[in-house]
């Protein structure tokens, strides 16, 4: 008979993202049964959240009510152009003041836009769903684009050195496009043109040599270089895309929410081969819990990160409730991990000289954000959460008195978290010790990086915490919670220590 008083020690790496779709038994045990304000690092483990601050600290102006929310943000050049109301605005970042650029445009809806460079001018033009396409220069000066073709339109791309026009309230199912090089005319004699498709448009999306046209119930795509070779052909009659907001270019796909969750178009060597592939099932009750039920919806890409972000805004939910989702490609796997407290009501990002910028305008205080920025949400606590699934060692017909557990993990800065060990399920009846305090005030300093006096040099940069615990179980479970304010802190992995005791 095996020695029962030996210590046995059990370790895994913190892997696999938040899964929602197994039962505790066929889970791994480096996945999570809850990852909120986490999310799968691409550099091993599981990293609390940056917050978001202000990134111009004077609020959007608004028309009639401060209650309006900001209907776009966009970097352009070495500003931030943000609508409100019925205008459009301009600030430096970090300022202190906005700058009118564009009035009344009544009837605003949420804008979509377009940077680009048809004549060596860095240029961006902005649609709203209702009033004229209006292109702005690098001065910031004002053009808007009257042909009554193009008024009201909702989404605009620029492709083959045209300019795209989709989504007007009136004819749903066109896309028209402007002369090579010039967004303002629509000469069919000298390369304009419009073409129909047989579903109601829902968003435009430019991915590698073609046109992706994405409606409710369909996805097209636009192939050829010039107005006399273009042509349409179908992707799938069988999928759309529920909101353009949600298409993004992403680790080397397109990404877009479908009705049953997010989906990728993925081009292969074959030329005109393309294959649709559901990759959300991991979280699909978080989808189904909220496609339904949202009022709108929007994204982001952090491309340093290989993450995309989708979140997921309802009337009835402020934003310390409001849901949202992370994706993150690892290798050939997507993990996922859940996000609450960002709300918000447009984004952008943008890369410039490798500094990547994630913007969102909000959606009630009209102020513009930067996410990946500080260690609140605007001043308001991040509630960061993990737990592990309910680990039996592949014997949960045996008690197990737990020992230690070491935890490896990466801190930033110092951090203030709890660690709890639950048994049996989080039965009521079976024991709850108290947390067991996970702090780091002695961080190893980096050069370059860290400021005088406040790390430790020499300091571990991963330090392993060897934590005597208490209790004993059939099953046991590790959660770890945000005890406060704290910096950004990566779970790398666990190691277990118990002794077996009797069967069940």
């Amino acid at each position: 008979m095996a020695d029962q008083s030996q210590t046995v020690p059990s370790a895994f790496n913190c892997e696999g993202g938040l899964v929602l779709n197994k039962s505790t038994f066929m889970m791994q045990p480096g996945q999570a049964l809850e990852l909120r304000n986490f999310e799968p690092d691409i550099e091993g483990g599981y990293r609390r959240i940056n917050g978001f601050s202000k990134y111009v600290s004077a609020v959007v102006p608004f028309t009639s009510s401060s209650a309006e929310k900001v209907l776009m943000v966009a970097t352009f050049g070495d500003v931030v152009l943000a609508a409100r109301g019925t205008s459009i605005f301009s600030a430096t970042p970090g300022g202190s003041s906005w700058t009118s650029r564009d009035s009344g445009r009544t009837g605003a809806l949420k804008y979509n836009f377009e940077r680009f460079n048809f004549d060596g001018t860095d240029k961006i033009i902005v649609v709203d769903g209702t009033n004229a396409p209006t292109v702005f220069n690098s001065s910031l000066a004002a053009t808007d684009v009257s042909d009554s073709s193009v008024v009201g339109s909702k989404f605009v791309v620029s492709h083959r050195n045209h300019m795209f026009y989709a989504g007007k309230s009136t004819t749903k199912q066109e896309v028209v496009f402007s002369v090579p090089f010039d967004e303002d005319s629509f000469n069919t004699g000298q390369g304009a043109g419009s073409f129909k498709v047989d579903d109601e448009i829902t968003g435009l999306k430019v991915f590698r040599d073609d046109l992706f046209i994405f409606c409710e119930t369909r996805i097209f795509k636009l192939s050829g270089s010039s107005s006399s070779n273009f042509a349409v052909s179908d992707v799938t009659r069988d999928i759309g895309c529920i909101n353009g907001d949600t298409i993004q270019e992403f680790a080397g796909d397109l990404i877009f929410l479908g009705p049953d969750g997010l989906r990728t178009i993925a081009g292969t060597a074959r030329i005109g081969d393309v294959e649709l592939g559901t990759i959300s099932s991991n979280v699909q009750s978080i989808f189904n819990d909220n496609i339904a039920s949202a009022s709108e919806f929007d994204s982001v890409v952090i491309t340093d990160k290989t993450q995309y972000r989708i979140f997921f805004t309802k009337s009835s939910v402020g934003e310390n409730q409001t849901k949202g989702v992370i994706c993150v490609l690892k290798g050939q796997k997507f993990e996922f991990s859940e996000i609450v407290g960002i709300r918000p009501a447009c984004t952008d990002s943008f890369v410039s000289e490798g500094n990547v910028l994630v913007l969102h305008g909000a959606y009630s205080t009209g102020y513009i954000y930067r996410q990946e920025s500080g260690n609140t949400f605007d001043g308001t606590t991040i509630l960061g959460r993990y737990r592990s699934p309910d680990l039996t060692f592949n014997d949960p017909g045996i008690r197990k008195h737990m020992q230690r557990v070491i935890v490896n993990y990466e801190p930033e800065a110092a951090i203030d978290a709890d660690l709890f060990v639950r048994y049996d399920y989080e039965d009521k009846d079976s024991p709850r010790p108290a947390a067991y305090p996970l702090d780091s005030e002695d961080v190893v300093a980096i050069y370059g990086t860290s400021v005088y006096g406040v790390p430790t040099y020499g300091g571990a940069s991963q330090p392993l915490v060897r934590q005597a615990v208490e209790g004993s179980g059939f099953a046991v479970a590790l959660r770890v919670s945000d005890g406060g304010e704290t910096a950004p802190y990566s779970l790398k992995g666990f190691q277990l220590e118990y002794q077996l005791g009797a069967r069940r």
